[in-house]
């Protein structure tokens, strides 16, 4: 997902932090989702990079979920 970025300026023109800043944010998410995983609960179907990408593109563009989610699985107009 995130090698369809070219370089750190379009990366962050895009998505509106930079690409260290993301990639710290992804792991402090990791560290928080191993710990939430211990008590157990459904798999995620969207990586952690996937749903931090779909957060920060709400944030920034405020598109409506249906808009942003198109971009993150195929099956949206199917399944609504």
């Amino acid at each position: 997902m995130l090698d369809k970025y070219k370089d750190e300026n379009e990366f962050y023109s895009l998505i509106g932090i930079k690409y260290k800043t993301f990639m710290k944010m992804v792991e402090i998410l990791k560290e928080g989702e191993a710990k939430q995983k211990q008590i157990g609960g459904r798999p995620n179907k969207l990586s952690i990079e996937q749903r931090l990408l779909m957060t920060l593109e709400y944030w920034k563009e405020y598109s409506t979920y249906r808009i942003i989610a198109k971009k993150y699985f195929n099956f949206v107009e199917n399944s609504w």
